[in-house]
């Protein structure tokens, strides 16, 4: 069942019946795209669709950016006018949630780099913050609005959040304060990868943001 009205199941999650269709974009110019598009294939009432130039965007209500290399992503994005066409159809009001690349190419700030990036997100983002491939980790974490189950999150190569300013909030950081879940409006960002796990809550909380039911 999906998580759309006030309804609790047996886990104590909310639940609800979502009869409304709606399409979510999984960017896919490089990156793990096709874990994500498998988790939302797996969500009710979803049309998935990779997106991979700008015409790709008619009728999306959400976009995912996977994770990847930031910087290959950021000019890829730039060459085919993606990022254009993004920030415009986020001005319409579609939905993104970046994880680990993504989140850094939302951020309006990216210490000490001036790469290309969305700027979606009042957010200051730090690269590879919690160091390389070999320092990947996985832990579970407790995220209050979307349930009170744990959740295996894991962390490759992964950024962390430093700043939060204007309305973005923080949905979750670690004991050491290290912000790794953050949403502003119809944005969200996380710093690790739901989409290698078996659990669609962290999509199925993006697919409500993206249907304005969260």
């Amino acid at each position: 069942m999906s998580v759309c009205e006030s309804e609790i199941d047996e886990r104590n999650q909310v639940s609800i019946e979502c009869p409304s269709q709606v399409t979510i974009g999984v960017l896919g110019l490089q990156g793990d795209f096709d874990a994500h598009i498998k988790m939302v294939s797996q969500i009710d009432g979803v049309n998935p669709r990779i997106i991979k130039q700008p015409r790709d965007f008619e009728g999306c209500s959400g976009l995912i950016l996977p994770g990847g290399e930031s910087t290959t992503v950021g000019k890829l994005m730039e060459r085919y006018g993606i990022d254009t066409a993004i920030r415009q159809r986020v001005s319409e009001g579609m939905a993104v949630f970046g994880t680990c690349t993504g989140m850094i190419l939302m951020a309006k700030e990216i210490e000490n780099s001036e790469q290309q990036r969305l700027g979606l997100m009042d957010i200051t983002v730090r690269r590879n913050a919690f160091g390389r491939q070999v320092d990947s980790f996985e832990t579970d974490i407790i995220i209050p609005e979307i349930g009170n189950d744990p959740i295996n999150a894991v962390f490759i190569r992964a950024p962390y959040v430093t700043q939060v300013r204007s309305d973005a909030h923080i949905l979750y950081q670690l004991d050491d304060e290290r912000i790794i879940f953050v949403r502003q409006q119809k944005l969200l960002a996380a710093a690790f990868h739901p989409e290698l796990t078996g659990d669609t809550r962290v999509h199925q909380y993006f697919v409500n943001i993206a249907r304005g039911i969260a």
